[in-house]
Formats: C-alpha cells, structure tokens, sequence
C-alpha cells in the first residue's frame, strides 16, 4: 500500500519533510508540495519527485489523491489547517506548535473527541532521539531509583529574528524541552517560574526556568538563544540511586595547531535528523494502520506544552510563580496506541 503524502509548506522543516518521505521511507510517495510561494513549493517537488504542487492548503487537504498530511506552514496556519484535516479525515503530522495559543488547542481536541479517534501526531521529533529514550529506559528499569531532578539547557548561535524576545524563548523554543520532559518522567507540570540575567549587550539574554510536577520532582530549563559558540541540546537526569547525562554529540574530533577540538553544529537538523527519520516513520505506520504511535505527541501534548508556555511567559513579565492548570484528560487522549 502506498501512502499518498501532501507537505504543506516548502520552507526549512517542509523541504527536509519531503526528502524523508521521498527518499528515506519506504511506502510513501510525495504527491503534492503547497506553499504560498509556488515558486518554492516547484523547487521542492522538483528536488524530491513530488507529482503535483499546489498554494492552496485547504484545496490539497480534501484532494482524493491525498492519504495525509504534513503541516510545516508557519505556525499560525497549524491549528486551523489540523482543524481541515480532521475534517476531511486526513491523518496529520504537524510540526509544533499544534498553537501557541491552548484554546486553539482545545478547539482541535473537540474536533478530535467528536470524530472519536486521534488524527493529530505532533512534531516533538525529540521523543524519538536515541539520547532521550536511554534516559527513560533507565528511568523505567529502576536502576536510577526515584526520579528527583531534571536538567536540561537549549542554546542556539542566534536568534532567528533581530525581534526576539525573552517570551518568544519560552513560547517558540522552549516547548520541545516541555514536551519531552513530560515524556521522560511520565508527569505534568503544577508551576513555573522564569528569570532571566543581564547581557552587557542588546541581545535578549537567556531565559532560565524552574518548573515543579505533580510527583514533586524539580526541573530546569535554559533557552539560551544567543550562545554564540554552536548549536548544543543537553540534559540529565538525577534519581534517587545515580544519574544519566546526554553527551554532546560530535561524530569526529580535531587535532591541528595545538589544539584538540570538536565541532557543533549550526542548528538542530544534523542532531536530530535520526530523530526526525523515525518520527515520520511512525507516522506513515499510523496512516497504514490507524494505530496511533505509543510515543508520539498527540493534541493533549499540544495542549500541554501551550499551557505551560502561557503560565511561563506570565511567570517571566510577572516575576511570580505561576500555577500551571491543565483541564481533566480526555479518555481518548489516555489510550497509548489508539
């Protein structure tokens, strides 16, 4: 069976989306690349072999020609495109955020509890990183004893935009650690707190977070946006009977000229390309067999790292703690596998 696959954007994240289905994945084929610029959307399809290329996103949604969906459009367009998708039946893998914005969430889980079934598996691509996945696997064997503290620090060469702000750290890059430590530790968050230092420069300076969960566990998170030196993602786990710690990852070291060296990366496509190949893995598994992925995200996840994103921004303008209030689960949502 071959899954006729539909990216809608041909940005960054849509274009290496349509090489991981053309190249990578076995039993999907690239049938239409839409972006606002058709220009952009030729370029992809002609890189990857896709058969059609469209600008209208709701038009190539309810296309016969289109098993699924994937959603790399700019992330105002995720929530009301999800919200098409579910409405012509289409399995979906958006990118996050599902939104920003936890009632656009919630609006796509009502959709979701009235068809009756899950069409929406987030890109919280760390989920599947090697890295993590060893952290919970030493978590669930017990070797680590109660899980007390997690820490974890994101640092970027730069600021994407002259216009980022200390609030858009939490809101566009601090999700991805939201996501997955709720993953690792299998818990919710109950408050946040954020601070930030002071740079010697205009550059917005890191945002640092504490977070509490309801098993009592405490959490740090660092989104340093203008670390200069590399792109670098880390974090450990501290249990009660020892600790796991992700390791840089550096494929070679360097001598040359006195020095012993390894080199970062740019940005997150090289660390997490393992990642993002399994993700859609996953995905394509979901359309053929309607059984949604154990670990995958899914609308609550959306939901959840909306909500304490909010509560987070509030915490850093405030200089408060702030409660993080999520609603009761749907049962949908607490079925793994379903």
């Amino acid at each position: 069976m071959t899954i006729r696959i539909a990216v809608i954007g041909a940005g960054l994240m849509g274009g290496d989306h349509a090489r991981i289905f053309a190249e990578d994945l076995p039993g999907a084929s690239l049938q239409v690349v839409c972006d606002a610029s058709e220009a952009r959307a030729r370029a992809v399809a002609d890189a990857y072999g896709a058969a059609d290329v469209a600008s209208d996103a709701s038009a190539v949604i309810s296309r016969a020609d289109v098993d699924a969906v994937v959603i790399a459009s700019p992330d105002f367009t995720h929530a009301p495109l999800s919200l098409a998708a579910i409405a012509a039946g289409k399995p979906v893998l958006c990118e996050k955020p599902l939104s920003q914005s936890s009632a656009e969430c919630l609006q796509v889980m009502k959709a979701e509890l009235a068809a009756g079934r899950r069409f929406i598996q987030l890109g919280f691509m760390r989920r599947y990183d090697q890295s993590y996945a060893e952290m919970k696997a030493a978590l669930a064997d017990g070797s680590l004893g109660r899980a007390l503290m997690m820490h974890n620090f994101h640092r970027n060469v730069e600021t994407p935009a002259s216009d980022f702000t200390g609030a858009m750290a939490i809101t566009n890059s601090a999700p991805h650690e939201f996501d997955v430590v709720r993953h690792v530790l299998g818990t919710e968050y109950t408050t946040i707190s954020a601070y930030q230092p002071k740079r010697s420069d205009a550059l917005v300076a890191p945002v640092f977070m504490v977070l509490e969960t309801v098993d009592g566990q405490l959490v740090n998170i660092e989104i340093n946006n203008n670390a200069a030196y590399g792109y670098d993602v880390r974090a450990e786990l501290v249990g009660e009977g020892g600790s796991v710690a992700m390791n840089a990852v550096a494929y070679t070291t360097r001598d040359a000229s006195l020095r012993h060296s390894a080199a970062y990366a740019s940005d997150w496509r090289a660390r997490y390309a393992e990642a993002y190949r399994q993700q859609n893995k996953d995905f394509l598994r979901f359309v053929t067999t309607g059984v949604f992925p154990a670990i995958a995200s899914d609308a609550w996840d959306g939901l959840a790292a909306a909500v304490v994103a909010e509560a987070g921004v509030k915490a850093l303008a405030q200089g408060m703690k702030m409660p993080v209030s999520m609603p009761a689960k749907p049962s949908l949502y607490a079925q793994k596998g379903i």
